[in-house]
């Protein structure tokens, strides 16, 4: 059996910022799934500690 991860929907994470992709143990409820992660889940959303921090370097009056 070929896996086509490419063809799973996918979201970003509201606590990292990093996309993931839809897992089997979400099909029930994937649309009210909003974090990659039980890490995520419990340290909150974006704007938080820990969630869409700058890299090292990086200035935030710079647009990428």
């Amino acid at each position: 059996m070929t896996h086509h991860k490419f063809k799973l929907p996918s979201k970003i994470c509201l606590g990292c910022g990093r996309p993931f992709i839809w897992r089997k143990k979400w099909a029930r409820d994937w649309e009210e799934v909003k974090f990659c992660s039980e890490r995520c889940r419990r340290h909150g959303g974006a704007g938080k500690s820990g969630g869409n921090r700058l890299k090292a370097g990086a200035h935030p009056d710079l647009s990428p």
